[in-house]
């Protein structure tokens, strides 16, 4: 008698999460017995967020469902409706697919609305990227969506620990890596690509000449300090106008405070004109990574200078709390909302020494261990704390 397939619905609501997963999406889907379903929700969905659903359909990805569930707004109470309405849609959604596991990513408010669904749902729920410590909300969110959950896929030693000490059952908590660092891994063992980027993605500003070196930034707005973003940002852009190299910035997140984030930068353009950087909605994942490698090193305080940056031994400037007691390897700065602080560590980046890589959050092999693990374990419900 043929053996059954396995269904893993594996639930996308933004961006960075795609690439958290890609790779073990891959592997899931070339199981035999798996049957992958994809649902993609919230945030990437949309236009002005980069439509990470494109990126996944060119990928080869067959969407299984769609939810849309953001309010415009960009504050707290678009954030906490924003959440309700995708439990309300998920339920949905797990009701027609009727999945034998769910698979949630990380720390944000739609994925947490995904927990909560699944949970409400009776169905098995795994998260990935748990037992991590940041700042803002999102540490709130990742331990409680970590309750909710059945399965943990951590990225290290460290987070597996905090997760046992949550209460979780030891051999319910797996350690293996982070996705996005088995990107970084191909990227890393590739030659630089030759730059195209402008061509390829368009976005706003002058074209700029990478050839002598070049600048990412990717600032997001902390909830905790929403109505701080625009202040927050406008010390950002002016460190980096005044350090006058090529700069390619990446738009902000949905997060309550975009709106104040978007406003920052669309003044500054305006008013100073600041020639030297170029604004882009989204890219594909690998060629990110294959930008981040090539560049001088990346300003913000978006986690892909922590995780990713950290295995490509690509410097960062984190700013802020939103990052706040992440573990994090020699390649990361923190500094404060101040202009001085991160021209001064802009600066320090010229007579800086080469970042060796450092596999804090994976080794490259992260997507098969996932696989491998959601098509075998055992999945239950029930579960049995260890207080």
């Amino acid at each position: 008698m043929k053996q059954k397939k396995r269904k893993v619905c594996v639930v996308v609501t933004a961006r960075p999460s795609y690439s958290r997963i890609k790779t073990a999406m891959v592997a899931l889907r070339d199981r035999d017995d798996v049957e992958l379903q994809v649902v993609v929700a919230a945030s990437a969905l949309l236009e002005r967020y980069g439509r990470a659903i494109d990126v996944i359909r060119q990928d080869g990805f067959e969407v299984s469902a769609s939810v849309v569930n953001v309010l415009e707004g960009e504050d707290l109470r678009s954030m906490a409706k924003t959440t309700g309405l995708g439990i309300i849609e998920m339920a949905s959604v797990l009701d027609s697919l009727k999945p034998d596991v769910v698979v949630s990513v990380a720390d944000r408010y739609e994925t947490l609305a995904t927990a909560v669904a699944t949970s409400y749902m009776n169905i098995p729920l795994c998260h990935i990227q748990g037992g991590e410590v940041t700042g803002s909300i999102d540490e709130k969110v990742r331990h409680a969506i970590t309750k909710l959950s059945d399965l943990h896929l951590v990225s290290n030693e460290k987070a597996r620990d905090r997760v046992i000490h949550m209460g979780e059952v030891p051999e319910k908590v797996h350690v293996t890596g982070c996705p996005s660092i088995d990107i970084a891994a191909e990227v890393l063992a590739e030659p630089l690509r030759p730059l195209g980027f402008h061509r390829k993605y368009g976005g706003v500003g002058k074209e700029q000449d990478l050839s002598d070196g070049y600048v990412v930034v990717l600032q997001h707005p902390v909830t905790t300090e929403y109505e701080a973003a625009r202040r927050q940002v406008m010390e950002t852009l002016e460190a980096i106008y005044e350090f006058n190299r090529p700069t390619l910035w990446f738009w902000p997140n949905v997060d309550a405070g975009s709106d104040g984030t978007s406003k920052g930068i669309r003044s500054f353009r305006e008013n100073r004109g600041a020639e030297n950087i170029h604004y882009y909605k989204n890219m594909e994942p690998r060629d990110f990574l294959h930008l981040l490698k090539g560049s001088i090193g990346i300003v913000g305080n978006s986690s892909v200078a922590i995780r990713e940056c950290s295995f490509l031994g690509v410097r960062a400037i984190d700013i802020g709390s939103r990052q706040s007691g992440r573990d994090h390897g020699a390649n990361v700065v923190n500094v404060d909302y101040d202009r001085k602080q991160i021209l001064q560590a802009l600066n320090d980046w010229e007579v800086g020494e080469a970042v060796e890589p450092d596999l804090l959050y994976g080794d490259g092999k992260a997507g098969v261990r996932i696989a491998d693990i959601l098509a075998t374990a055992e999945l239950s419900t029930e579960k049995k704390l260890t207080y």
